[in-house]
Formats: structure tokens, C-alpha cells, sequence
């Protein structure tokens, strides 16, 4: 499977309250049972108006169909080529 990272535009996401966001992964963890195994959703990022979702997935269009699914919009898809930390500058690999 492929590593991907979803941006999704959700204006005020960053002001939901806890349980609020639990309602919104447990919709997803719906979407994902019809889909499994091909698409996994590892965590996500909440900032203001967006979030950042890493997802593992065989295929864009899997994801896509969760984002349909679900009602969460997939605004942009992006495979995640190589992965750096700060060990890197160590001659280390993540």
C-alpha cells in the first residue's frame, strides 16, 4: 500500500468540540469498514479551516471513494514519496 496525504477544506473544523470530532471519525470508520482492507487511515491534522489525513491506500481512487462515502471532502490527494526527520541530516533513514 501507498502512503497518501488527504487535504480536506472544513471551515471551523479547529473549533469543534471533542465529542463533535469523535461523531466525524466514527462516520469515517464507517466508510473505511466498506472499504477495508484498501484504504487505512493512520491520524489525522486539525488546523483552523482544514485537515491533513494520512492515509495508506492501494489506489487515489480509494480514497476518493471514502471521501464520497463518508461525506469528507478529498480537496487533495498526494502520495508521500520518501518521509525525512531530523535523523536524516544523521545519515539515518525514516
Amino acid at each position: 500500500m501507498k502512503k497518501y496525504v488527504i487535504e480536506r477544506d472544513l471551515p471551523a473544523i479547529g473549533t469543534l468540540a471533542r465529542e463533535e470530532l469523535r461523531a466525524g471519525a466514527a462516520k469515517s470508520n464507517e466508510a473505511l469498514r466498506k472499504l477495508a482492507p484498501r484504504v487505512q487511515w493512520l491520524h489525522s491534522y486539525v488546523a483552523n479551516d482544514k485537515t491533513f489525513c494520512i492515509y495508506l491506500a492501494d489506489d487515489p481512487k480509494d480514497i476518493m471513494e471514502h471521501a464520497k462515502l463518508s461525506g469528507f471532502p478529498a480537496n487533495k490527494v498526494t502520495e508521500v514519496r520518501k518521509i525525512i526527520d531530523p535523523m536524516t541530516a544523521n545519515g539515518s533513514s525514516s
